[in-house]
């Protein structure tokens, strides 16, 4: 599984970072090191929501506080 978060600077703007460190404390947290990819990239082309993410292509739109239910419901029920 491949999760990739938009780093660019409106997803910046929204907290893609403390997204990116939720999701590698939980990454870890669970033992997913193996199974679970974590990518950055700029600009995903969807501004207007929240910080972009994508697991296996398959889009997402995260606020930090959003990001431990997003993981409970698209990463963890999945792996």
């Amino acid at each position: 599984m491949k999760i990739t978060v938009c780093i660019g600077s409106s997803c910046h703007l929204k907290g893609s970072r403390q997204i990116v460190e939720e999701l590698q404390y939980l990454i870890a947290k669970n033992n997913l090191k193996d199974k679970v990819e974590l990518a950055g990239t700029f600009c995903m082309g969807d501004c207007k929501n929240g910080v972009c993410v994508t697991v296996d292509d398959k889009k997402f739109s995260l606020t930090p506080e959003t990001t431990d239910d997003f993981f409970a419901k698209e990463v963890l029920a999945k792996v």
